[in-house]
């Protein structure tokens, strides 16, 4: 089950009495709880069906009487647990979880984990109720997911704008909504994010960012590694060096698993992994101008400079300084 289909079934009016939402990613449990609570009641039922509480606030006995009430002048009601995670006696829940009313419809987000499956209450839920479990998203699924994202909104986005986007923010669902959805408010008529948007938007300069740092990298361009070093060390914020190492030891961490790859198939080589198949031809061209011997360095040097870079062995170097000695000794 999974939380498209959950506000699916809602939106045809086919609800459950609980529903348990679990997990590490919010973003998903977010976008469930705020669809209960501003969509399935209309306004004038919200005011008398709508219950919400806070875990670290609530009491057990109060959450139940919330929801044994009947709904008044609708035909259900909503009462939502937000925060559950950090409820005491949750487990107390169980008595009405057992025997739930069907027109109440009971949200809980439970987040950053899951309830105990050895529990009495795991294996309640799991007859009981609707348990919806998130884990938090692996970095190689973020670009699928932008482009998914944005095409669900009726609109496309170029390959590059997704790489500089994903690259610049990281794994942080909410925020990448919310980026996109800024950029969309200021397309106009246009219907695709290019990165151009992505520079003007969010701020990510399109020529001078970790990700072009890391295609210079693969094609042994010195000369535009340093450009790119200059402008980090002109622009502080733009990429601070524990930004910049932890892009770079993914490529050329990735690109060592690839020596032990006898598949020659770019989507099998992805698989085997743990990349998206867009990045594979950059983890190729490394190892092309690399080869294993260099790759090995250039997995010992990060290992070198990231130490250096938290004043290990090193009396206050710059980071740029860090960087611009650290790539010359890879491609050299």
């Amino acid at each position: 089950m999974s939380a498209e289909k959950i506000i699916s079934d809602w939106k045809k009016k086919l609800f459950k009495p609980v529903y348990w939402l679990e997990g590490e990613e919010d973003y998903f449990i977010d976008k469930i709880v705020h669809y209960a609570e501003h969509n399935i009641l209309t306004e004038s039922e919200a005011g008398f069906n709508l219950t919400v509480f806070y875990g670290r606030d609530a009491d057990w006995t109060q959450v139940i009487n919330a929801c044994k009430r009947y709904p008044m002048f609708a035909e259900r009601q909503v009462v939502l647990l937000k925060e559950a995670q950090h409820m005491r006696d949750i487990d107390k829940l169980e008595s009405y979880i057992s025997q739930p009313l069907s027109s109440t419809i009971f949200v809980v987000a439970y987040k950053e984990k899951k309830v105990d499956g050895r529990t009495q209450l795991a294996k309640l839920l799991k007859t009981k109720a609707e348990v919806f479990t998130t884990k938090k998203m692996y970095d190689n699924a973020l670009p699928d997911w932008t482009n998914e994202l944005v095409k669900g909104k009726g609109y496309t986005i170029s390959q590059k704008a997704v790489l500089l986007l994903v690259d610049h923010i990281g794994n942080d669902l909410s925020r990448i909504d919310n980026e996109v959805d800024k950029m969309l408010v200021n397309l106009g008529t246009r219907t695709n994010i290019t990165e151009d948007d992505i520079e003007k938007y969010v701020g990510v300069s399109k020529e001078y960012n970790p990700f072009e740092l890391q295609s210079a990298m693969a094609a042994k361009d010195l000369s535009k590694a340093m450009r790119i070093i200059q402008y980090f060390e002109a622009n502080p914020k733009a990429a601070p060096i524990q930004l910049v190492l932890p892009t770079l030891y993914n490529l050329f961490s990735k690109t060592y698993m690839i020596f032990g790859q006898s598949s020659k198939d770019d989507k099998t080589i992805a698989a085997n992994i743990g990349v998206n198949a867009w990045f594979v031809k950059d983890y190729l061209l490394v190892a092309r101008n690399y080869g294993y011997n260099g790759v090995e360095k250039a997995l010992l040097l990060l290992h070198h400079y990231n130490l250096r870079s938290v004043g290990v062995n090193d009396t206050g170097s710059s980071d740029a300084s860090l960087l611009k000695e650290m790539v010359a000794k890879m491609v050299n």
